[in-house]
């Protein structure tokens, strides 16, 4: 409702998780680079953590985008909660591979040559596991076997384990102990800093379209921080429902009282 208002050319605070609002803070630049690093390194395990909301996902396309897909074939898993067999048919089918009427063994067998073939070509293979911690102990078992599939001198498949800070919990259970000694590469993603979120939502502006208007006023933008603690799913729902109320109100500038309103929408609480 507010873009024609505003002129602006896309949604700046949409949920989805689209690597062209991505704003590199320090963190977000290294956690970047870690994975890029255990990724070109062929490192084989590479574990980035997050609470919910922290950028992870997005962090992710914006990886799949940088990399070469001439040199790299890559499958994403953004829904683990599968049996055994359904992930390996999962991860087959995102490496663009027909399982129809394999079983699992057949299926494992198809993804093994698939991987060879890749390797014969000097090409990569990049498996990412998005909500990692909703894997069950026997997924992660399957997974670390499927690390297991390499060269005399090279891992055959690259895996990226994304999760919730509870992955890291899971992880340090003494029957996973295998998977954690293989996992070199780990970096936990922490909420925007209090400075790192005006620029947040300042980049989000400039990248849809904004030229001045609207902007977000010093007290408006510390009841979104002390609202949303740096967790930038929130900040983006806040900041959109704030939008609503400048839209509304017809003003430019985003106050302390329109973020209130904001919030008392998102709480349920609209008659207060």
């Amino acid at each position: 409702m507010y873009l024609q208002y505003y002129g602006l050319t896309a949604a700046p605070f949409d949920l989805t998780p689209n690597p062209r609002f991505l704003f590199y803070t320090a963190k977000h630049r290294e956690a970047f680079n870690h994975l890029l690093y255990g990724i070109q390194q062929r490192k084989g395990f590479v574990q980035l953590t997050g609470e919910v909301g922290a950028g992870k996902t997005t962090l992710c396309r914006a990886l799949m985008e940088e990399l070469d897909h001439a040199t790299f074939a890559t499958a994403l898993i953004l829904n683990p909660v599968l049996d055994a067999e359904q992930l390996m048919r999962a991860i087959a089918m995102e490496f663009g591979l027909k399982v129809k009427g394999l079983d699992s063994l057949e299926t494992v067998a198809l993804i093994n040559e698939f991987l060879l073939d890749q390797a014969g070509k000097n090409r990569d293979c990049l498996l990412i596991i998005d909500e990692a911690q909703d894997l069950t102990d026997d997924l992660l078992e399957q997974v670390r076997l499927l690390s297991n599939l390499e060269t005399d001198n090279r891992k055959l498949l690259q895996i990226v384990l994304m999760g919730q800070p509870e992955l890291r919990d899971r992880l340090n259970q003494h029957k996973l102990r295998q998977l954690r000694q293989r996992i070199t590469v780990r970096f936990h993603l922490r909420p925007l800093s209090r400075p790192e979120l005006s620029q947040y939502v300042r980049h989000r502006l400039a990248v849809s379209g904004a030229k001045g208007a609207p902007w977000f006023t010093t007290p408006a933008l510390w009841r979104v921080y002390n609202y949303s603690a740096g967790v930038p799913r929130l900040v983006n729902a806040l900041c959109d429902k704030a939008l609503l109320a400048g839209f509304v109100q017809q003003s430019d500038k985003i106050n302390f009282s329109m973020v209130g309103r904001a919030i008392r929408e998102l709480e349920g609480d609209i008659h207060v």
